[in-house]
């Protein structure tokens, strides 16, 4: 016997049963974007290596340890997408769709990266991002929040927080960061390998250690908020009052830096405690140098992404979803019913769309075809057999209720479906 092959670790097959939940999360956010004017792009899986080197930086976890990167046949150096925005930027200067306009752009699919696979968190990830180009003001980044505040309240998710802060600009941060350093060296022999590491190259990314033996010392640690430029300080301050002109609450994290390097002035998070280490459900900020540093001309941007295996587990915590149903199972017996069966099938279909039918193929008894309607969950059976076909009906079982048997004829079939919830 043939050597069984499995998936790749980190990567999961979505089954049949599960696929439908998917599926209804997606139509949600697909209905969600059309109506704040958001049109779909797409992008490749693979890019160039160069394109996350550039965009993310070198000195992060995701370019260090966890790319997918491999070379071609011709020699040059790609990489599986380990997420979305660096593609996105890359697919809008190409296309010449960044420069002195204005795009509301969203894209959902898979991402990788190779971390240590735990509950939430995947080799292969599907995630879903929005992003804005050409609006500098913070009316543009109450709006992406209020997007996810209003897919959560359609999903009807509950116990989820909006934490919000604020990078300041870039010169902001140079500044900061002596502070920073300076800091951190003073306390150095409390540091870890990881914190070391980055003390020289990327220190706002020390803020974000999750080692609990640092907390207090960070904790301690000099806010940036206190080295804000008047300009980022002003923009955080009018994004604020959009906030709560409209309602939404939030918590200011004085430590929610983010993982990547491109952000500047606004970051946030959609949170939750349900989740256990992996609580953050979607995450988003400004990159208004992003476009120039991969090539483009400066645009102002902004976006946010959702990690779509969360929010489902999330979903599957808080609800009892019920399964995918199927309305119709279709037995059929004996040659003459399978073909005028094929035939009704298609006339229902063709005018009843919606509907969730079955029709049964490979033959059988009665008794076997009746128990494939029960464990299919239709909600009803029709029965065509050498009886039913001579009198140009059908026999309806109801599956699910207690109702007695009825005929149908094929001339009333079409409004008996109409009717049937």
């Amino acid at each position: 016997m043939a050597k069984l092959i499995k998936s790749i670790r980190g990567m999961h097959d979505v089954l049949p049963d599960d696929s439908f939940r998917w599926q209804s999360f997606e139509a949600i956010i697909r209905q969600l974007m059309a109506g704040y004017g958001y049109k779909e792009i797409r992008m490749p899986l693979v890019e160039s290596t160069d394109l996350f080197c550039r965009s993310i930086g070198e000195v992060t976890d995701i370019v260090e340890k966890e790319m997918y990167t491999f070379e071609d046949r011709n020699g040059d150096k790609l990489t599986l997408r380990p997420e979305g925005t660096a593609s996105c930027v890359r697919a809008g200067i190409q296309n010449g769709l960044l420069h002195n306009q204005v795009q509301r752009l969203w894209y959902s699919g898979p991402m990788f990266r190779h971390e240590r696979p735990q509950k939430g968190r995947y080799r292969q990830f599907h995630q879903f991002g929005a992003e804005v180009y050409g609006i500098e003001t913070p009316d543009i980044d109450a709006e992406l929040i209020l997007i996810g505040a209003r897919l959560w309240k359609q999903l009807g998710l509950t116990g989820v927080r909006l934490e919000l802060n604020t990078l300041g600009s870039n010169q902001a941060r140079i500044k900061y960061k002596q502070v920073l350093v300076d800091y951190l060296k003073q306390h150095e022999d409390q540091l870890d390998e990881d914190s070391l590491r980055r003390l020289d190259t990327n220190p706002l990314r020390v803020l974000d250690s999750k080692n609990p033996a640092m907390r207090e010392m960070l904790d301690n640690a000099p806010a940036l908020i206190d080295y804000l430029d008047e300009e980022s300080a002003q923009q955080f301050d009018k994004l604020k009052v959009c906030l709560d002109a409209v309602g939404v609450e939030y918590t200011i994290n004085l430590r929610l830096v983010r993982g990547l390097d491109y952000y500047c002035k606004t970051v946030f998070e959609w949170v939750t405690d349900e989740l256990g280490a992996q609580g953050t459900i979607c995450a988003g900020g400004r990159y208004d140098g992003l476009v120039e540093q991969l090539g483009g001309k400066s645009t102002p941007a902004i976006g946010f992404a959702l990690g779509m295996e969360r929010i489902l587990s999330l979903l599957e915590s808080q609800q009892q979803q019920q399964p995918e149903t199927i309305d119709i199972y279709l037995v059929l017996l004996g040659e003459a019913s399978e073909l005028r069966g094929l035939q009704l099938a298609e006339e229902i279909r063709e005018q009843q769309p919606d509907v969730k039918m079955i029709v049964h193929c490979g033959g059988g008894s009665l008794k076997s075809q009746m128990k494939k309607a029960d464990k299919s969950g239709a909600e009803i059976a029709l029965i065509l057999a050498e009886d039913e076909l001579k009198n140009e009906q059908v026999a309806v079982k109801y599956l699910r209720q207690k109702k007695e048997q009825i005929t149908v004829s094929f001339d009333e079939l079409i409004k008996f479906i109409t009717n049937i919830g």
